[in-house]
């Protein structure tokens, strides 16, 4: 043993004897700082336990640089306890200190690992490589340096220096990539810590790795690692693949795609679904894809070629990790849930984050974080104990009655799953009733009177997973030890897991009015059968967080070091308030958020002329339809085509989509629309043929890069609200309202001017693009909260007129 003078300061050995003494000479846990001496210069009380034990608080252990805790005995030998919680916490780079009661010896069971001191990046130098004397202007005669992009990038690197949480909103045309990837690299390789970039289309994490961070390393004279990492979801699983292959319940041409699959595993390096030469029906590749519910780890016999194992050794040594935003909450997820901010959970550990297109934070996490089922998530779990087709029995029932001392009960297991299934089919019945001529249905206040027989119906389908469940729990104990690590084994554990999940979402749906933080409803969804004209209804039950900010503020904003967030539309009416409340940046001190507004360098007040027909009627009126459908007719003759048509509603697309067609096929404009191909060829159809036109609605507000002639006018039909009866949004209005505030204001309005700032950006791409975007909405002029939408655009020239000189006016704004 030795004394503790050389280990901690005198103040702290003073105070940890106090404290002890204070807690009646019992075990007392403590966590510790240390200074670059190694010497302990702060110490936090944890726990406090009895004369031979204290319980570790590990969220506090995993923030620690050493953990510290009394015998009062004398005896600072480690126990096997002591033991097995240092080996565990060295994994994280912290010590383990073991003292007597008055802080005189120490025993250290593990040494501290000293923190590496932060070296800050040079701000102004990160800057400089983008101005005129920079390298980028050297490698190219033709640059021209953007002021808004060297601000950005210094904005990006002080982010870093200090750890702040960085709020950027940067126009079309800043260049914001190379704005965060240089102080990004920088940072990475200065300090020896990971940086995760997190975006929301698969289009920019390529445009990433393979165009942005060769040039930005290049750029900086440093070659850093980057891996793209995807959700395990997209790559095969080669033993799921085997599987398959063995089984025959498959039709021809199922397995046809099978075997497909299977040669094409033989040598792709990937192993992802983006890799193959063709696209994969999703009946198929669910049964084939990895999934970490299924995950057999060191167990499975094809560990050696897994492309999951492959990427993840591959990214432990990145500098650099690409991820998708529902791949991050994945790992954000898990260490909420107790993994811990020090270890690897999805993704290894890092402290730095960069979103980028961070307006879709909300979005992205309200549907990772929704939790549902549906007839095919239940049947495919029962689907692995047993299915049939055609002549085919399947299933892992009758492996498990060869190999369990309980196999007489597989009978009573067949007939259990008959009953959930037969309940189930009575749970749609209830729920398609509920939902009636609509889409969707909320259990709220004002529904519950009718939602007796939904829940009663709840209740008996969780009873009846729950005996299935319980006859399988029984079966899989009738097992010797020797057996348990069989793959039958493993995959009925994962199945069950998933199962008794469905029956907890049913517990909730009963325990709705105690579960006010989240939204309960029920979506009605439609199934077409191949070969047939038969459409089947089908209910989802859905879970939905009625707010995602308070698990962002603690599970993202305020354990990381650094989190920048950047997107060309965060602001609304020149404020970051509604995206900074709704995402929980709001919740964090004001002293840690560094925000800035950069202006795109585009000239959109000379080459964007913003139209209004302000004579047309409302979107309430029955005329409006009608004359949608003439008016989008005459714009597009106006403009010679070349344009991308945007909707709220695919019943308003239709109809306009084919007076279009009928009226413009003849001068030989081709009228594309979406649904009628999938979205890549579509849009590479749209800008391969110029005077082609896009009807669209939905996911194409956002997304659309289409430069130059091929798109002249953009034609917003209504101003993007989301319909009022959809479950979370009338959910969130109705807490909104509670409290005392105004849901159109504070909810609706500021989330369709976001909306309607993404399609007006659909238009200008490259600094010499030019053209019209024309609003039909003429809402936008006549009501007082228009100017909402109107001061969240840039400067533009303008005409706010009747339809005839906006016809007259587009035309030769396009064609002088």
């Amino acid at each position: 043993m030795e004394k503790t003078i050389t280990r901690f300061t005198p103040e702290i050995r003073t105070s940890i004897a106090d404290t002890i003494k204070a807690s009646g000479g019992n075990e007392v846990f403590f966590t510790g700082r240390i200074d670059r001496n190694g010497v302990v210069t702060e110490v936090r009380v944890c726990a406090r336990g009895n004369d031979s034990a204290v319980p570790v608080v590990q969220s506090a252990a995993q923030e620690a640089d050493v953990l510290i805790h009394n015998h009062p005995s004398g005896d600072l030998t480690p126990s096997n306890a002591d033991l097995s919680v240092a080996a565990r916490m060295a994994d994280y780079g912290t010590g383990f200190y073991i003292i007597n009661n008055t802080a005189s010896e120490v025993y250290a069971v593990v040494e501290p690992i000293p923190r590496r001191e932060k070296i800050p990046i040079d701000e102004a130098a990160i800057a400089a490589l983008l101005d005129e004397l920079g390298p980028f202007a050297a490698k190219s005669p033709t640059y021209e340096t953007r002021p808004t992009q060297i601000a950005l990038a210094a904005s990006i690197a002080r982010s870093f220096n200090i750890g702040a949480i960085g709020v950027f909103e940067a126009g079309t045309g800043v260049g914001k990539s190379y704005a965060y990837l240089l102080p990004v690299i920088e940072w990475a390789l200065t300090n020896q810590e990971r940086v995760v970039v997190s975006t929301g289309t698969i289009n920019l994490q390529q445009q990433l790795m393979e165009k942005d961070i060769p040039a930005a390393s290049g750029i900086l004279g440093k070659k850093v690692k980057a891996v793209l990492m995807k959700g395990r979801q997209n790559y095969v699983c080669l033993r799921r693949l085997a599987e398959a292959l063995e089984e025959k319940d498959f039709f021809d041409e199922d397995l046809e795609e099978l075997e497909q699959i299977f040669l094409w595993a033989q040598t792709t390096q990937d192993g992802s679904k983006s890799d193959l030469p063709f696209l994969p029906r999703d009946s198929i590749w669910s049964r084939i894809a990895s999934e970490s519910d299924a995950c057999m780890g060191m167990r499975c016999s094809r560990r050696d070629d897994c492309f999951v194992m492959r990427v993840r050794k591959d990214a432990a040594d990145a500098s650099i990790l690409i991820v998708n935003h529902h791949l991050l909450f994945a790992d954000l997820e898990t260490r909420m849930m107790g993994a811990g901010y020090e270890g690897t959970a999805v993704l290894p550990p890092f402290h730095h984050i960069v979103f980028d297109e961070a307006h879709a934070i909300e979005a992205a996490a309200t549907s990772f974080f929704s939790e549902y089922f549906t007839r095919f998530k239940l049947n495919k779990q029962l689907g692995v104990f047993f299915r049939s087709r055609r002549n085919f029995i399947g299933g892992h029932l009758p492996a498990l009655e060869r190999i369990s001392a309980h196999g007489g009960e597989i009978s009573a297991a067949r007939a259990a799953i008959e009953t959930v299934k037969s309940v189930f089919f009575s749970l749609e019945d209830a729920a398609l009733s509920l939902v009636n001529g609509g889409f969707s249905w909320r259990l709220s206040d004002a529904t519950v009177q009718d939602a007796a027989p939904l829940l009663e119906e709840m209740e008996s389908l969780r009873q009846a997973i729950a005996i299935f469940t319980g006859i399988i729990r029984n079966v899989l104990d009738g097992i010797d030890e020797d057996d348990q690590d069989e793959q039958v084994v493993w995959e009925s554990k994962f199945a069950l897991r998933r199962l008794e999940f469905i029956g907890t979402l049913c517990l909730y749906f009963q325990e709705w009015s105690e579960r006010r933080d989240s939204v309960f409803w029920i979506e009605k969804n439609k199934l077409s059968w191949k070969g047939s004209g038969e459409t089947v209804w089908y209910p989802r039950f859905v879970q939905t967080p009625l707010s995602i900010a308070p698990m962002m503020c603690a599970g993202v904003f305020e354990p990381f070091s650094t989190v920048v967030c950047t997107s060309a539309t965060l602001r609304i009416a020149k404020k970051f308030e509604f995206w900074m409340r709704r995402t929980g940046v709001s919740r964090i001190e004001e002293d840690r958020i560094l925000s800035g507004e950069f202006g795109s360098p585009f000239p959109y007040s000379t080459n964007v002329l913003l139209a209004i027909p302000d004579s047309g009627p409302l979107p309430d009126s029955p005329d409006f339809q009608p004359w949608v459908e003439t008016t989008i007719t005459s714009l597009l003759q106006a403009s010679g085509g070349h344009a991308l048509v945007l909707f709220t509603s695919y019943e308003m697309l239709r109809g306009a989509c084919e007076t279009a067609r009928r009226a413009l096929s003849p001068l030989g404009i081709t009228i594309l629309r979406q649904g009628d191909d999938d979205r890549s060829r579509l849009l590479e159809t749209f800008k391969q043929d110029e005077t082609s036109v896009l009807f669209a609605t939905d996911s194409f507000w956002e997304g659309v890069d289409a430069p130059g002639d091929a798109l002249l006018q953009v034609i917003i039909v209504k101003l993007p609200f989301r319909v009022p009866n959809n479950p979370v949004l009338q959910a969130r209005s109705e807490a909104i309202t509670q409290r005392g505030g105004n849901a159109f204001m504070e909810l609706s309005l500021p989330e369709a001017a976001l909306r309607f700032r993404q399609g007006f950006g659909r238009l200008m791409r490259r600094k010499t693009d030019r053209g019209v975007v024309t609003v039909l909405d003429r809402r936008i002029v006549a009501k007082r909260y228009g100017k909402v939408f109107l001061e969240s655009l840039p400067e533009t020239l303008t005409c706010f007129a009747p339809l005839s000189d906006v016809l007259h006016r587009v035309e030769h704004f396009l064609y002088p």
